[in-house]
């Protein structure tokens, strides 16, 4: 399965970015519960957007390295 994946949406991004800061600020990640919190939505939003992005992170994490520093979602 070498696909390459799909461009985030700036909606990912945003979710990419609070869970890192949050990260960042609390040494820790934040649970399904802070996120939603956060961006407002119901459980089931949370959990869908956190699969998405596992599947996109794991595209890009099984990708040779020359391969996905230069096509990931940066286009």
């Amino acid at each position: 399965m070498n696909r390459m994946p799909e461009k985030l949406t700036p909606k990912q991004g945003q979710y990419l970015a609070f869970i890192y800061n949050y990260t960042v600020m609390f040494g820790r990640t934040p649970a399904e519960r802070d996120l939603e919190r956060f961006f407002r939505t119901t459980p089931p939003t949370i959990h869908q957007m956190i699969l998405k992005l596992e599947e996109i992170l794991n595209i890009f994490m099984n990708m040779p390295a020359a391969q996905n520093r230069s096509n990931f979602a940066f286009r």
